[in-house]
């Protein structure tokens, strides 16, 4: 168990945390929420000891062992991977060092030798002697391939990295487990296996992440930051999320009665209680939803975005036609190739690739701002696009206060117009006079937001759309799309929003597309897609 007393955090006149009581027990999982600023990160830094509270303090049982997924990607770059891993375990591995230094010793001595047998018990205690085994079972689980297990760690791309720092923070069973975003660069098989070693994990986890998918794989409780303090609510995130709203709802009722009102929530908790089924974390889940009482819910006080896609005209018939489109990238490596399909009035497609480049200049390339090696696409005649791009750097390299910046990209220049736009994605009073150029990332994707919804397009293309903003921000996103009822072409690393939104995917490869009219779930799972994926992969032709 790990718990927190009294726990304050404050920064001159700014106060992060306020007196924070709580308590994280074993064999749970905790999601920890909040908006862009709230101390997510903040908190697990103080619950690691890495940064001291201002009063209060955090304490765990005796003889527990803490493990943190290290986000400094460089620390370990002179280390070889597999050592790196058993580094995770601080106590073995400094058991082991000491150990094969008296070993080394010329002159070895009797109480080299006592101490060398201490030593070899302490080992043997901790099962020393499965660690390099088990590490390199953790490695492999986690696309680390067995002759990439003695290379440095510099020696490896990013991903790679990522993937050793999670091996190393799963390493030897700890008591607590600390993981800040640790999803960030994985692919879709690596994070299903992590939510499955997370969903057998029999000890303490706390999370921070924005894959709401993630959080509802692996989350027993979520904990909520919100004007300096947490809150603990029992579920995933999707219960939490479904169960505030609804309370907040009810609370705008006035005329509803509280039986009613309690009806309405108990047969809420009754619903998800059943459907908690479909997780690995179901059995320990549904019980404790099974415990909750009405009064354990209650309204966010959290705000949400009002995005709000309306579109000046009806699509036509013709909406996009891609024949045999190639791009190769400034190198000469073919990023794409042979790429030819249709799109239908209404479709939702999920564009797809092993080659995220791929994706980012098939956009460029649709939106006229790179030009194709071979092929072509044509856009149909009654068809406006607007584009949310990945980086958005150039359009935030001006001097302009936030009203000017939007007021630039619209035809109607009034300040009242301008400004609500702005407040429907939170900039709000003195905020809309902010610099544009000195937005943080969430800032700048939720102007670019706004920048969209002025142009009234009936075609949405969108680069990971969800980068840089909050839990907040993704739903009211996903929310929008999901209501869209024309054409939208996207790729996100969020598996909610491609399985809530898309109705095609397209996977785009130098040799092709593979073209599916089904959900990312169904594409995911269904074995004849993955033969066909591997076939396409390998420049093969799949006969089907």
């Amino acid at each position: 168990m790990i718990s927190v007393a009294n726990l304050s955090l404050r920064y001159g006149k700014r106060v992060l945390f306020e007196e924070v009581n709580v308590k994280f027990s074993p064999g749970n999982c905790y999601g920890v929420i909040g908006a862009n600023g709230a101390g997510k990160t903040t908190f697990l830094k103080i619950l690691s000891g890495e940064i001291d509270p201002t009063t209060g303090g955090v304490s765990m049982s005796p003889g527990e062992r803490m493990s943190v997924l290290k986000q400094n990607h460089f620390e370990f770059d002179e280390f070889p991977v597999l050592q790196t891993v058993i580094m995770g375990n601080k106590k073995l591995w400094e058991i082991m060092e000491e150990k094969d230094a008296i070993y080394l010793k010329p002159d070895f001595s009797d109480a080299d030798g006592h101490r060398a047998a201490e030593l070899e018990g302490m080992f043997a205690d901790m099962e020393g002697w499965n660690a390099e085994s088990d590490a390199a079972n953790l490695l492999s689980d986690l696309g680390i391939k067995e002759d990439q297990h003695q290379m440095l760690v510099k020696d490896l791309n990013g991903k790679e990295k990522v993937r050793v720092l999670l091996a190393q923070a799963l390493f030897g069973n700890p008591d607590v487990l600390l993981l800040d975003e640790p999803t960030n660069d994985l692919d879709v098989e690596t994070i299903t296996w992590l939510e499955n070693f997370l969903a057998d994990f029999q000890n303490t986890v706390i999370v921070v992440s924005h894959d709401r998918h993630f959080l509802d794989a692996v989350c027993t409780h979520i904990a909520d930051i919100d004007f300096g303090k947490i809150q603990l609510f029992t579920g995933n995130y999707t219960f939490w999320y479904e169960s505030s709203q609804l309370a907040l709802r009810q609370k705008g009722d006035q005329n509803k009665k509280i039986e009613d009102k309690r009806k309405e929530l108990q047969e809420f908790i009754e619903r998800f209680s059943a459907n908690a089924s479909k997780s690995r974390q179901a059995t320990s889940r549904k019980k404790l939803l099974e415990k909750l009482v009405v009064d354990d819910i209650k309204p966010s006080t959290r705000k949400y975005p009002g995005i709000i896609f309306r579109a000046d005209r009806e699509c036509g018939d013709q909406i996009l036609r891609v024949e045999a489109l190639s791009k190769k990238n400034g190198e000469g490596k073919l990023l794409f190739g042979n790429l030819s399909f249709s799109l239908d009035k209404g479709d939702k497609v999920a564009i797809l690739s092993k080659d995220h480049l791929a994706i980012s200049t098939f956009f460029e390339v649709l939106m006229g701002n790179e030009n194709p090696d071979g092929g072509e696409f044509i856009w149909g005649q009654t068809i406006t696009t607007s584009y949310l791009p990945n980086e958005n750097a150039k359009y935030f390299s001006g001097d302009n206060n936030l009203i000017d910046w939007l007021r630039q990209y619209s035809t109607e220049k009034d300040e009242t117009y301008i400004r609500g736009f702005l407040g429907k994605m939170l900039f709000s009073g003195e905020e809309v006079f902010k610099m544009s150029n000195v937005l943080s990332g969430g800032e700048k994707v939720r102007c670019m937001v706004s920048r969209m919804m002025l142009t009234n397009a009936n075609c949405l293309v969108l680069d990971e759309p969800t980068n840089h903003l909050d839990l907040e921000s993704i739903t009211a996103f996903n929310n929008a799309l999901s209501d869209w009822k024309h054409n939208a072409i996207f790729t996100s690393h969020d598996h909610t929003f491609v399985q809530s939104i898309a109705n095609r995917i397209i996977e785009i490869t130098p040799f092709g597309c593979l073209d599916k009219r089904m959900t990312y779930d169904e594409y995911l799972e269904d074995e004849r897609v993955k033969e066909q994926r591997e076939a396409l992969y390998a420049g093969k032709v799949y006969q089907y």
